[in-house]
This record gives structure tokens, sequence and C-alpha cells, in this order.
């Protein structure tokens, strides 16, 4: 914009005295697990629950779900 960081920082507070609040909206980011949490919700995947045999290996029939078979058994 061409302006030095003094004259963006006057700008900021004028306008802040100006409008008598800040000129924007403050928001709270969400964090990386409440972003992947959200995604989770609002996908319209089908959720499959995994089932692991005693030594931590995936069980997935691969007739009924072969594209889950396939991404365990092939990362």
């Amino acid at each position: 914009m061409g302006i030095d960081q003094t004259t963006a920082i006057d700008m900021f507070f004028r306008q802040i005295i100006a409008e008598r609040r800040l000129p924007f909206q403050p928001v709270v980011n969400l964090t990386l697990d409440e972003q992947i949490v959200a995604a989770a919700l609002n996908s319209d995947h089908k959720k499959i629950e995994l089932i692991t045999d005693a030594d931590g290996n995936i069980v997935v029939d691969k007739e009924r779900n072969p594209e889950i078979y396939d991404w365990a058994a092939n990362g």
C-alpha cells in the first residue's frame, strides 16, 4: 500500500477512535484438532468402525469394503 508501519498503526488507531470499535470482527481460529473433527462431522463419507486383531492389525472384509481393504493393505 506504500505506507510505513508508523503511519499504518496511526491510521488503525484513528479508525478505532472514529468508529468507537475495532474496524474488523475478531474471530477465534479453530485448532487443528477442532478442524479435523468439524471436517469429519460434516463429511458425507460413511462411517466404518475398524476392527483390529490381538496384534493390532486391521481386520477388514475384502468383499464388503474393498476400498478400506486396499487402504489397510497398502497404506
